[in-house]
C-alpha cells in the first residue's frame, strides 16, 4: 500500500461508465439539496413540476410515463404537491377516470424561484465545461438514459 497521504488506485473501476455517472450524479444531488435546501423542493417534485409547467392539464399518467414514476407513487408525489399548494389536480374531460394537473399561482412561482437557483447551480457546477460540452454531455446522457425508456 502507498503511503496515507497518497490516493488509493480504483482499480477496475478506473474505467467503468456506470462508477464515474454514479459519483457524477452523487455530487450534482448534494449540490441540488444544498441550493434548494428550506424550499420544500426535492428532485422529483421538481421533475413533476417542470412537466406540468411545459404541459398544462397533462395526465398524470403521461407525467410518470415520461419522468419513469410508477403510478402508485406518482398518486403520492401528486397528492404532496396539491398539499403544498403548488398543483391542482381535475377531472380530465376526455377520460372522466383521469386525472390534469395545473400549476397553481404558487407553484409557478416556487417553480421558476427554483428553477432560478437551479440554473445558477448548473452554471457553477458545470463551469469548467464550455457551451459545446455541456451540449455534448446532456446528448449523450440521453442517448444512455433511452435504453431504460
Amino acid at each position: 500500500m502507498a503511503p496515507a497521504d497518497l490516493q488509493p488506485r480504483l482499480g477496475a473501476i478506473e474505467d467503468l461508465v456506470g462508477y464515474h455517472l454514479r459519483r457524477a450524479s452523487t455530487a450534482v444531488r448534494n449540490d441540488f439539496a444544498r441550493v434548494i435546501e428550506g424550499s420544500g423542493m426535492r428532485q422529483v417534485l421538481f421533475g413533476i413540476l417542470s412537466v406540468v409547467e411545459a404541459n398544462p392539464g397533462i395526465n398524470q399518467g403521461a407525467i410518470g410515463r415520461v419522468l419513469g414514476i410508477h403510478r402508485a407513487n406518482m398518486v403520492v408525489l401528486v397528492n404532496e404537491l396539491i398539499e403544498k399548494g403548488w398543483i391542482s389536480r381535475r377531472a380530465d374531460e376526455a377520460d372522466r377516470r383521469a386525472f390534469v394537473l395545473d400549476l397553481t399561482p404558487e407553484g409557478q412561482a416556487v417553480f421558476a424561484e427554483v428553477r432560478r437557483q437551479l440554473h445558477a447551480h448548473e452554471a457553477t457546477l458545470l463551469a469548467e465545461l464550455d457551451a459545446a460540452e455541456c451540449a455534448q454531455l446532456i446528448a449523450l446522457l440521453r442517448r444512455i438514459g433511452s435504453k431504460d425508456a
